[in-house]
């Protein structure tokens, strides 16, 4: 008799995820972090930071006393080319 591989069940057969699937969970938004200053997990504010060729880099800040809690970069899907004239 064979045996399963390991991390399968022998009565269920294997399924690809569905593209609605993998976009779901494409970009996911923090609301409450944890603030070293006020000790808690506080709700947060998103600024941005940057807009960098391959994204956006915010930052994440305590709702209550504006310390930075945290940063993201959202990566763009098409890349932003530069044009200089003189």
């Amino acid at each position: 008799m064979d045996r399963p591989r390991p991390g399968s069940h022998p009565y269920m057969g294997r399924q690809e995820p569905r593209e609605e699937e993998h976009r779901q969970f494409d970009e996911l938004e923090a609301s409450s972090l944890f603030c070293p200053k006020c000790k808690t997990a506080v709700p947060v504010r998103k600024r941005l930071l940057l807009v960098l060729p391959e994204g956006e880099r915010y930052e994440y800040l305590c709702a209550y006393c504006s310390t930075s809690v945290g940063r993201k970069v959202k990566e763009v899907k098409q890349k932003i080319h530069l044009i200089h004239t003189r």
